[in-house]
């Protein structure tokens, strides 16, 4: 079925159209026309030598590519819709030891051993000291306001929580964050210009996690220690993760542990600032509801990607084998079909279905339960001791590809 409305060109992965907006009319129109629509693109742009992807953009196609990895496979052109088109094919096949571009059964075996570090007795067992690091990190946003009682909630904010969280996680210790933080947003803004940042320099910020990262494990097999990594590296022989294993999963964890959760927080107190009466309502009865939909407005990641493994038909099309497949979470969870009026910020949403964490699936986000925790105590933290809190300006969006990031949000206390 034609879709007349989007014009010739439209791609949903511009990070131009992604740097001004997330393109919320155009899916709209495709989940009424076209749900599942190939958008052309010149071989190359992409980092692929091909001629354009699939657009999957209703909730029940999303969640069906997404819980279908025989079908659809994370492996063959990994999980990221676009890189820079300097990308050379070699530098996208080193992407594949990391667990978000596997496929089972090496998928399976590596999240298997990765998720002893996010047990819910795990994540429980952070919630105090990640409290009182929430506090500490609004307290501090404080003190070190301008006169005008003026800050950046993204960066003496929103960044400072998952940061700490992975640190606290895996033992990294505190002075190294900004470490992390820097290398990961390297990895993460090659498309934005003003970082400046070549396909070479996120490559090399990659290596440097993983060098980082090796260099722990390798300590902790030496002297272990009542952490994730010892409990990770500890016996490699026994089912544990090597040492470039290890190394490769802090990657995971640099970008989808803080990148993700970082904008889920800047973009949810936006939305709070710009609906007063869910702010009000949040500062009033803390629902445990807030989070989820926080993290369902935001969607954080607008997009992944698979790689059809046969021909296959999906939402009226003829998907061919080898094609790839772009399924928008941005899109899937504005999906009328499964949200009643899904363009309102409302935190006491329930049932919420949304694809935030992913559309279930072997991907399922495997720090979901740390990310809602962080979400919540960040909140909490804020509505105590900035319940007056104003916006001064409009969020500075990230130029990206695939993540819905926003690099400054100026508030005010005063």
């Amino acid at each position: 079925m034609p879709c007349p409305a989007l014009p010739d060109g439209f791609d949903f992965t511009d990070p131009d159209l992604l740097q001004a907006r997330v393109p919320h009319p155009e899916f709209a129109r495709l989940r009424r026309t076209e749900p599942v629509r190939w958008v052309a693109q010149p071989p190359g742009i992409s980092g692929y030598q091909d001629a354009g992807y699939w657009a999957v953009t209703r909730h029940e196609d999303v969640r069906y590519v997404s819980t279908h990895p025989e079908l659809f496979s994370s492996n063959l052109n990994t999980a990221i819709i676009r890189f820079n088109e300097s990308i050379s094919r070699d530098q996208i096949e080193v992407q594949k030891l990391i667990m978000l571009n596997m496929d089972p059964p090496e998928h399976t075996r590596v999240r298997q051993i990765v998720q002893r570090g996010f047990t819910p007795r795990a994540i429980r067992s952070l919630e105090g000291a990640l409290r009182t690091r929430a506090h500490g990190i609004v307290r501090t946003a404080l003190e070190n306001a301008r006169p005008d009682g003026g800050f950046d909630f993204v960066t003496d904010v929103a960044v400072e929580l998952p940061l700490q969280a992975i640190a606290e996680l895996i033992g990294v210790p505190q002075e190294d964050r900004a470490k992390i933080f820097d290398w990961s947003n390297k990895m993460a803004a090659y498309d934005d210009p003003e970082y400046a940042i070549t396909e070479e320099v996120g490559a090399e910020a990659a290596m440097e996690i993983v060098s980082y990262a090796m260099n722990l494990a390798a300590a902790r097999k030496r002297c272990p220690a009542k952490d994730i990594v010892s409990r990770l590296v500890a016996a490699e022989d026994e089912g544990n993760l090597s040492s470039d294993e290890f190394g490769f999963f802090v990657i995971l964890l640099a970008v989808a542990g803080n990148e993700t959760t970082r904008n889920a927080i800047t973009h949810g107190m936006h939305a709070f600032l710009t609906h007063p009466d869910q702010w009000e309502l949040f500062k009033r009865e803390r629902p445990a509801t807030a989070a989820e939909e926080i993290v369902r407005w935001a969607t954080p990641v607008v997009a992944f990607q698979r790689t059809a493994t046969e021909d296959t038909e999906l939402g009226g099309a003829r998907v061919r084998r080898g094609d790839r497949v772009g399924i928008f979470y941005s899109s899937a969870n504005h999906d009328p079909e499964v949200f009643e009026d899904p363009d309102a910020f409302d935190i006491t949403r329930d049932p919420n279905p949304h694809l935030g964490f992913g559309g279930g699936g072997p991907h399922f986000c495997l720090g979901k339960s740390l990310a809602v925790l962080e979400i919540d105590l960040i909140f909490g933290a804020v509505a105590d001791a900035m319940p007056d809190l104003r916006l001064t300006g409009d969020p500075r969006r990230l130029r990206s590809a695939w993540l819905n990031g926003v690099k400054e949000l100026q508030v005010s206390t005063r």
